[in-house]
């Protein structure tokens, strides 16, 4: 997808939800021909107050527009989410390297992870997290689109994301603005738990099967891993995501 394409919002919820927001344009709404109920009633309410135009369409049109997702009725195109630049979104989280001492942001760093729903599930948990700023390689990783908007609950406008074409070179970058980044690897020996998560971080995630790439890994500062007592080899990479936010922002909270 390029930071130019518009996305999709599929389902009553997820569309109410980005009409009641000020932080997301929304191009249009398409409604089910002859869709009742009070959430519908509702979206036309929030879409008339909002002067977003609704549009009445059949079936088929809904199902494409959805991609053959479970529509409920409703599709709304959203404007595009336009990526950042790297420096760009760093000089805005924190200008200097005092800055950056002083914030102490939380930064999330994607490796190929190709599944626009865990891309999502991702983004969902880096805003409740309270992330910063997500970083994204500009080939071999999922695009920001329907599925991924919606895996996100509607969050992922809620987030600066900036692309790049050398993830090594953009953690060397981070290093030198004085963030600690910490690599997540299934068969690291140090555990997420001892982590100094209490200054400046960037967290990587790798994809879903091959994990970090090699240079990416060797770019990090430490890698670690989520301890698991039980059979499993292995967990969802949202859940490791989840996981390594939420324990990176506890100092924060």
């Amino acid at each position: 997808m390029s930071a130019d394409d518009t996305s999709t919002l599929i389902g009553r919820e997820p569309v109410l939800e980005a009409l009641e927001r000020d932080d997301l344009g929304l191009e249009k709404v398409m409604l089910k021909q002859g869709a009742t109920g009070s959430r519908i009633g509702a979206i036309r309410a929030a879409a008339e107050e909002r002067g977003t135009p609704v549009q009445y369409v059949p079936e088929a049109r809904l199902r494409h527009e959805s991609d053959g997702a479970a529509h409920q009725g409703v599709v709304a195109i959203t404007a595009p989410i336009r990526y950042r630049e790297v420096d760009e979104m760093l000089s805005e989280i924190a200008p200097t390297w005092d800055a950056v001492q002083a914030a102490q942001p939380m930064l999330l760093v994607i490796d190929r992870v190709t599944d626009p729903r865990n891309f999502g599930a991702i983004l969902r948990s880096a805003v409740a997290a309270g992330t910063d700023g997500v970083i994204v390689p500009s080939r071999e990783m999922a695009p920001l689109n329907a599925a991924a908007i919606k895996a996100s609950a509607g969050t992922a406008p809620r987030i600066p994301i900036a692309r790049s074409d050398d993830l090594p070179r953009v953690l060397t970058q981070l290093k030198e603005r004085s963030y600690f980044v910490y690599g997540a690897e299934g068969t690291a020996e140090a555990p997420l738990w001892d982590a100094d998560w209490d200054r400046p971080v960037a967290v990587v995630l790798g994809s879903e099967g091959e994990g970090l790439a090699p240079p990416v890994a060797e770019a990090c500062d430490e890698l670690v891993s989520v301890p698991m007592r039980g059979p499993a080899e292995s967990l969802n990479v949202s859940v490791a995501a989840g996981l390594l936010l939420f324990t990176a922002a506890r100092p924060r909270m």
